[in-house]
């Protein structure tokens, strides 16, 4: 078995478990590298403390699992097929003793609960998810260098959609511009809906993007990024279409500045909620305290918000091979907004910066 599987495994064991049953698209494919997504259908994956794991996915992706490079048995089922009825017979033939079960509690569906207990005398569940998110959180050398990749992307699509900014032109049209040439350079998938947003309606954090046309005095927010080999990438930038007046520009460095001293404290043993606090103490001094409404950063890999959370109150002390991002904001509404983002890599000597757009204030 792989390290992540063996270490999996070793934990069961530990906890006198039975199987555990990984049923999310992100931890099968951590644990086994085969990625999918199944829609309504069953994808799982079976994990024993002393026994060969085995997947179980619909038929027809039952050659592709293969070609990920899964050794080990598969289940595949047909849509007229209970997936559940060969779960409990490959259990039996192993002679499985179901008592303790680890699931993930918040994706394993009520109805899968319920099927699971149908099949088998659960006596008790165990969450394993904080297992798997430890796992997860440190990213090993083959993950981050898919990442540093993907970072890569991420920083060509804002150079694209700064260079398709022009007046007039909508939202949607830079984002076409943006993502028609990612497709070019082979990303298949964006990390999240991207992100592209003009003049007042920057001062929504997760805004959506429309038919808004760009004008002269408009701030420009991007927010996107790419999936590469199963890896997240995530970036945001905000430029400037014409002059701006001086709110704009005290906003923008502020933001900048607060970006910076987030980063700068970014360093192996740095508990994470003094990262937050880093930025956020900047942009409260300088009287934007109200309109930073959200946490510094999140954790990036195989999904784009994922552990460790980047918040206040983290305790948790940054350790080398974690990634996440940093992008602290400031949104006033009826104004308008900056945000600015970079995906970060804590190693032995502190952080390295993934994304590389510049962030000088960008004058259009």
């Amino acid at each position: 078995m792989n390290q992540r599987l063996q270490s999996l495994s070793h934990w069961m064991q530990q906890e006198q478990l039975s199987f555990a049953l990984i049923t999310s698209t992100a931890n099968v494919f951590y644990l086994s590298g085969f990625y999918s997504e199944p829609h309504e259908r069953l994808l799982a994956l079976l994990v024993f403390p002393n026994d060969e794991p085995v997947l179980i996915c619909p038929q027809m992706e039952v050659a592709q699992a293969k070609r990920s490079g899964w050794a080990y048995s598969i289940i595949g089922y047909s849509d007229i097929e209970n997936p559940w009825e060969h779960i409990y017979t490959h259990m039996n033939k192993r002679s499985v003793t179901v008592e303790n079960v680890a699931i993930e509690k918040t994706h394993l569906s009520l109805e899968r609960y319920e099927q699971l207990c149908t099949y088998f005398s659960v006596r008790s569940t165990v969450n394993v998810e904080e297992k798997l998110r430890q796992l997860r959180m440190i990213k090993d050398e083959q993950e981050i260098a898919i990442l540093r990749q993907a970072a890569s992307l991420a920083d060509y699509g804002v150079e694209v959609g700064v260079k398709a900014i022009a007046e007039g032109k909508t939202e949607l049209e830079v984002i076409a511009a943006i993502e028609y040439e990612l497709k070019k350079k082979g990303v298949r998938q964006m990390s999240f809906a991207t992100m592209v947003l003009t003049g007042a309606k920057t001062a929504d954090p997760h805004g959506t993007p429309g038919l808004a046309s760009i004008q002269k005095g408009d701030f420009v927010l991007f927010d996107l990024g790419v999936i590469l080999d199963g890896y997240c990438s995530d970036i945001t930038r905000t430029v400037m279409f014409g002059q701006p007046n001086d709110e704009q520009k005290q906003i923008y460095h502020t933001v900048l500045n607060a970006q910076l001293a987030a980063i700068a404290a970014s360093k192996p043993g740095t508990e994470i909620g003094a990262v937050d606090k880093a930025a956020r103490q900047l942009i409260e001094q300088a009287g934007y305290g109200s309109y930073f409404t959200h946490r510094v950063g999140h954790g990036l890999g195989i999904e784009v918000h994922e552990y460790p959370s980047m918040n206040a109150t983290n305790t948790m002390p940054l350790e080398p091979g974690m990634v996440f991002t940093i992008e602290p904001g400031i949104y006033i509404p009826d104004i308008g907004g900056v945000r600015i983002e970079d995906d970060i890599l804590i190693t032995e000597n502190g952080a390295e910066i993934l994304t590389k757009y510049p962030k000088e204030f960008i004058l259009l």
